[in-house]
């Protein structure tokens, strides 16, 4: 078992990016739908620099869990497993990144739209929303598509978990249903976020227990022998 500075390092990464991505979930005083509507403003603009600041806590979130990822991969990528490792983490990598600026949208045009409906007539209002719908649509995909990804990477992830017992078995398995599920559910039941959320709050367990497992136990990095 490895067990040192590294995976002190990459252990804490996913700890915190869980805070992060669940804390600033958790404590916003406001929390947008699929769609961005114009009650939206009014709501966000009663606390509107503590949602700024916890909105960015959590985008920080997948920025930090994106780190932990780069970090695994840079110390778990032996020969055979890596052929694994590389593509799990790079899919999880890519969902983590795609949802961080689906995120990043929805922070944007959220503090931005308090400002620009100020004061304007529910006719006026209605313009900037009706020119807003058309990006907030595309963006949709980007969340689901960030879970998607990272679901793939997930299962390949876990595959590597499982069959170099690189961390607990029930962690590999759980790594492998959490990907599963949660593709099945984003395209069995496309454009239905209440749907999408527990497997919000299962990928923070998670995180979490990731990062607890490599500071409690380290990781498996076993010398195997590749067949000819």
């Amino acid at each position: 078992m490895k067990k040192d500075f590294e995976t002190k390092v990459i252990g804490w990464a996913f700890i915190i990016g869980a805070i992060l991505l669940w804390g600033g979930w958790f404590f916003s005083p406001h929390h947008l739908g699929e769609y961005i509507v114009a009650a939206d403003f009014e709501a966000i603009n009663q606390n509107l620099w503590t949602w700024i600041w916890l909105y960015r806590m959590h985008i920080f979130g997948w920025v930090i869990m994106g780190i932990a990822m780069f970090a695994l991969t840079s110390i778990a990528t032996k020969k055979p497993y890596r052929v694994l490792i590389y593509p799990g983490t790079g899919m999880v990598i890519v969902g983590t990144f795609t949802l961080a600026i689906a995120a990043a949208f929805y922070y944007t045009f959220g503090a931005w739209g308090v400002g620009k409906t100020a004061g304007k007539s529910p006719e006026e209002v209605q313009l900037i929303m009706d020119g807003l719908h058309y990006t907030n649509h595309y963006v949709t995909c980007f969340v689901r598509f960030g879970r998607v990804f990272s679901g793939v990477g997930l299962v390949i992830l876990g595959a590597a978990f499982v069959k170099w017992s690189i961390v607990s078995k029930a962690l590999g398995w759980l790594t492998i249903v959490m990907g599963i599920v949660t593709m099945g559910i984003i395209m069995g039941i496309p454009d239905h976020f209440e749907i999408y959320k527990p497997m919000f709050h299962v990928k923070v367990v998670w995180l979490v227990l990731m990062g607890l497992t490599l500071l409690t136990k380290g990781i498996n990095l076993p010398d195997v022998e590749e067949k000819a």
